[in-house]
């Protein structure tokens, strides 16, 4: 069955940068899109950011727009996170997303913090 296992969150003061890993499984990683997705406190799941299944086309939500870098290696079935400037707004748990699948994984937590 598709699984899907984040990594790389913590906290990070403001401006500072993180790296979240997902690695995926039980599917054929190379074939479809992947997204980032994140749920601060009190509000709603956001979509974050979406790369296509090689990787060539990449969409990002405004508000990280310029700050986050969203890539994928197929041959290790993982797709990362970059996150720069951050700031206290991205605090939140962030999870990786296979559209095709409505597949989950079980989130990292990022906390942006002084």
């Amino acid at each position: 069955q598709v699984q899907l296992v984040e990594s790389g969150g913590g906290l990070v003061q403001p401006g500072g940068s993180l790296r979240l890993s997902c690695a995926a499984s039980g599917f054929a990683f190379s074939y479809y899109g992947m997204r980032w997705c994140r749920q601060a406190p009190g509000k709603e799941r956001e979509l974050v950011a979406h790369i296509s299944n090689i990787g060539g086309s990449t969409m990002y939500a405004d508000s990280v727009k310029g700050r986050f870098i969203i890539s994928r290696d197929n041959a290790k079935n993982t797709v990362y996170l970059q996150m720069n400037s951050l700031k206290t707004e991205d605090t939140g748990v962030y999870y990786c997303y296979v559209p095709t699948f409505n597949s989950w994984g079980q989130g990292t937590q990022v906390t942006v913090s002084s």
